[in-house]
């Protein structure tokens, strides 16, 4: 790590974590309350450094404050626990809009023809250097109401899957042997998630992750950490390896009751 990260890093978490953040913590993410104390720990001085690294930028008229940095960057810090201390390294630049926005998109198709259209956003990835938010969607997920969604964990999910550069589901895993029961795992319940929802099936998981095995991987997350126990239960092999990749168990974290 060059010097002036590790300086900078070693200044922003040398002081002690600003009580008004916990305070939004406790107001927005009681999730955090859920956690091992160590890990309550190593969440904020991760919150910390993703702070003082990222830059957060409110568009659409959203004035950016220290509410919307830190609940963002709970959620997203959330996932990097038990990890080395790189903290999305590609990422540089975080948008938040107030609510839901429209995203134009093109299309291309065969013989040339394109396809515009504009789409409602809750977030999404640009590319590995800038994420896109709705702050009103920031907050929904992090309420804690377990209902399988949340924006943070999906968007985040996508920069951690697009380290190598490559957005395709299999993130860089800790050992190159874990990719064999990666790919089994996950590819099977991708094709069972995509089965179900051709069939009018309910699933645990949310039908957009049948789009690719990307958005899979994105709503797996969102599910390993909104509805843990649900997924252990029903999925288990699946909730091993997310497990294994995340390098923590949120079924343990609380035995209350999903929705």
């Amino acid at each position: 790590m060059h010097p002036f990260r590790t300086m900078r890093r070693n200044r922003a978490t040398a002081r002690p974590f600003p009580a008004v953040w916990d305070q939004i913590l406790a107001r927005n993410f009681p999730l955090d309350r859920r956690l091992p104390d160590g890990d309550r720990k190593e969440l904020r001085r991760r919150i910390e450094i993703l702070l003082v690294e990222k830059r957060f930028e409110g568009v659409g008229g959203l004035e950016m404050t220290d509410e919307i940095r830190v609940t963002v960057a709970a959620q997203a810090c959330l996932l990097l626990l038990h990890r080395d201390e790189e903290v999305y390294p590609a990422l540089s630049t975080i948008l938040v809009y107030p609510t839901a926005y429209r995203a134009h998109t093109e299309e291309h198709g065969e013989y040339g023809m394109v396809t515009e259209s504009d789409q409602v956003r809750l977030g999404e990835a640009w590319n590995a250097e800038t994420v896109v938010l709705s702050w009103n969607d920031v907050q929904h997920g992090a309420a804690g109401d377990d209902d399988g969604h949340n924006v943070v964990f999906h968007e985040f999910a996508h920069q951690l899957d697009m380290e190598d550069r490559d957005a395709n589901g299999a993130p860089a895993l800790a050992d190159h042997t874990m990719y064999a029961a990666w790919a089994r795992v996950l590819g099977r319940e991708y094709a069972q998630l995509q089965d179900a929802v051709d069939h009018h099936q309910r699933t645990l998981m949310d039908a957009y992750g049948t789009q690719s095995p990307a958005e899979f991987f994105a709503v797996a997350t969102e599910t390993f950490f909104e509805k843990p126990m649900k997924l252990r239960d029903e999925h288990s092999e699946l909730y091993a390896q997310l497990r294994e990749f995340y390098r923590q168990d949120p079924a343990a974290w609380s035995a209350e009751p999903e929705h």
